[in-house]
């Protein structure tokens, strides 16, 4: 059952004076001044009877004589923490830099779900398959009772009462205005923040930017994107005597993964799903990519370690009850069948994560929706600048400028040559970033002078198939080895 929640009211009165920890650290070699605190907030602001729960605060405080307006850093998921994040030292010279922990996956009431985890293993070999997406749906409408009975609210986790935090949090640190510096899942609260609190937001920043309705990845939205790839890829002649034609390369090995490499399983769920994960970032697209064309060509080695990690990497990989929650009410359309939508045969990749995600959500979770005007575009005047990579699967760049850029009447929008997600955009041009960050947020200038075109680069050293034939031949010599004692000690 899908209701709809009322727009989210003002924050409740915050302490005059949130009492916070300092201490100092290293950071890039210099002393910086961190403090931390817990934020006690309640979990549904819309029931006056809601239990508190807390939300911790982590402060980097700026070393400059006058900082401007604060940082306010929202980072991606949902599903993850909100507290990882190391600002880069520049950023500390006029501003402080805040981390506000997101109800769900940090704090006093995280929403794990070991029964979620447990049915990620899969049915009959294959995760994707109609019995483990069953199983997975059972799973998760135990797991969404399981909390309930633990007096868990779960309408309180949603998008506009993390808002409703950084609001409360804001207030208890006695700022007046906020910059916010955003990426991926973290976009999406910054522009449902800069709805609801315009007043209260100097400038923003989006990196890997996500309009409402994309947490739902389509099988033609990741293929368009594998064509990019491919593009990059035949600029590469190295790459184009390997194959001249990626993409129907690519088609062969995912609709004909081997079972087996060796005695060893291989699941062609985790498989695809592994290879949309590792498509984020260049280096591991590389890896990935340079494994389907060795299973292409027979050599299943490198397929069947992404399988293994995916069976190790999938349950743990985020928080699936804060996942559910904070998703499904953001971006869930009652009558959309995602199953009809998203299993599509004759897609090269598809979207394997989405298949497994949404045909549970639509199934199992109990979902109380955001109001309309906070899941569509909504016109916005806060000054913002968007940037995407063009070859980022996650957040692809060509919604941004088709749905959200107009509705920005003071936005602009940076696409990065050949660059990923937002670990890609930070690792691949971080100097870069950091002096477009801290220009923007003083001056509200767009300097991009700093970046440089950094080409795909698909050679992997070492490959997926060398590391699991090492790691296959590792264990050999040991049992050998085993095997050899054991027999001298019974002689």
């Amino acid at each position: 059952m899908t209701l709809s929640s009322p727009s989210l009211p003002p924050p409740l009165t915050a302490p005059h004076a949130l009492p916070l920890k300092r201490r100092t650290i290293k950071l890039e070699g210099q002393a910086v001044i961190v403090e931390r605190g817990m934020l006690s907030v309640p979990e549904n602001r819309n029931k006056a009877e809601a239990r508190a729960i807390e939300i911790p605060i982590v402060r980097y405080r700026s070393h400059g004589d006058h900082p401007a307006d604060p940082i306010f850093w929202l980072d991606g998921g949902p599903g993850m923490s909100n507290l990882s994040f190391k600002p880069p030292l520049k950023l500390l010279d006029k501003h402080d830099v805040v981390l506000v922990g997101y109800r769900g996956a940090d704090g006093s009431s995280i929403l794990k779900c070991p029964e979620i985890a447990r049915a990620l293993k899969g049915v009959g070999g294959d995760v994707l398959n109609t019995a483990s997406r069953a199983n997975l749906q059972r799973a998760v409408a135990q797991a969404a009772q399981n909390l309930s009975a633990s007096r868990v609210d779960l309408e309180g986790y949603t998008i506009s009462e993390v808002v409703g935090d950084l609001e409360t949090a804001r207030a208890a640190l006695g700022y007046d205005r906020v910059n916010l510096l955003s990426g991926s899942y973290g976009t999406r609260v910054a522009q449902i923040y800069a709805h609801l609190q315009p007043d209260r937001i100097a400038r923003s920043i989006m990196i890997g930017v996500n309009p409402p309705g994309h947490f739902v990845w389509t099988p033609d939205a990741v293929d368009a994107k594998l064509a990019d790839f491919a593009a990059a890829w035949s600029r590469d002649p190295k790459c184009a005597a390997r194959t001249p034609d990626l993409l129907a390369s690519l088609r062969r090995a995912l609709h004909n993964l081997p079972r087996r490499w060796l005695l060893l399983p291989i699941d062609p769920g985790y498989v695809k799903i592994m290879t949309f994960v590792l498509l984020y970032q260049r280096p591991t697209a590389a890896l990935a990519l340079d494994a389907l064309l060795a299973a292409e060509r027979g050599d299943a080695s490198g397929v069947w370690l992404m399988s293994f990690m995916g069976r190790l990497m999938l349950g743990r990989m985020m928080v699936w009850g804060d996942l559910f929650a904070k998703g499904g009410t953001a971006d869930y359309e009652p009558g959309r069948d995602y199953v009809a939508e998203l299993d599509r045969p004759d897609a090269i990749l598809g979207a394997p994560l989405s298949l497994l995600i949404w045909g549970a959500v639509s199934e199992a979770w109990p979902l109380k929706l955001l109001p309309a005007d906070l899941r569509r575009v909504q016109s916005a005047d806060v000054p913002t600048l968007l940037i995407s990579g063009e070859l980022d699967v996650a957040t692809p760049a060509e919604p941004v400028g088709r749905e959200l850029l107009p509705a920005l009447s003071h936005g602009q929008h940076i696409v990065l040559p050949d660059t990923g997600h937002v670990p890609d955009v930070v690792r691949t041009h971080l100097d870069a970033l950091t002096h477009l960050v801290s220009t923007y947020f003083e001056s509200g200038t767009v300097d991009r002078s700093h970046f440089r075109d950094i080409p795909m680069d698909f050679h992997v050293k070492p490959s997926f198939p060398l590391m699991a034939k090492l790691g296959a031949a590792a264990v050999l010599t040991l049992i050998t080895v085993v095997v050899a004692i054991v027999l001298s000690l019974l002689r």
